[in-house]
């Protein structure tokens, strides 16, 4: 029964934290200790959840705290793409697009990618983050700005 719930979870939501994980890492494999860890997490949790919503919004959460303790006990922040980033096949204006918010500093880029690449509403993108709606929109209205000058 265990192992169908996590098994259930990984097939819904894998995807979802490996691609915040790396948003925030940069790097493969620390995506998938965070995956791995976030899972944990899950199996040693013991109260239910409300509704398939809140475990989503639960387990970004996690992911999303566990990410900025790596953070900071790495000391370190990528700013930008690897030189030896993947990017046959992906047109050059979304290769641009790419570098552009991985250049983003963090608080903008965690957004951006919850936003429009996961496509969450901002009161969603506020529970995962512990963040007001507000901030979360003024940080997306932020991080537009700073592409659109990076685009130009």
């Amino acid at each position: 029964m265990e192992n169908e719930r996590v098994e259930r979870v990984f097939a819904l939501y894998g995807k979802l934290i490996m691609s915040l994980a790396y948003t925030y890492l940069h790097d493969m494999s620390e995506a998938e200790d965070i995956l791995q860890d976030t899972l944990v997490k899950y199996i040693l949790r013991r109260e239910e959840f409300n509704d398939s919503r809140h475990e989503k919004l639960w387990l970004l959460h996690v992911a999303a705290n566990l990410c900025r303790n790596k953070l900071k006990q790495k000391k370190r922040v990528m700013d930008e793409l690897p030189e030896d980033f993947p990017g046959e096949g992906i047109p050059e204006d979304s290769l641009d697009l790419m570098r552009a918010v991985s250049a983003l500093p963090l608080k903008y880029r965690e957004v951006v990618h919850l936003f429009y690449y996961d496509d969450m509403p901002a009161a969603d993108i506020a529970g995962v983050l512990d963040k007001p709606e507000s901030t979360v929109r003024s940080l997306l209205r932020r991080a537009r700005q700073m592409l659109r000058k990076t685009l130009e």
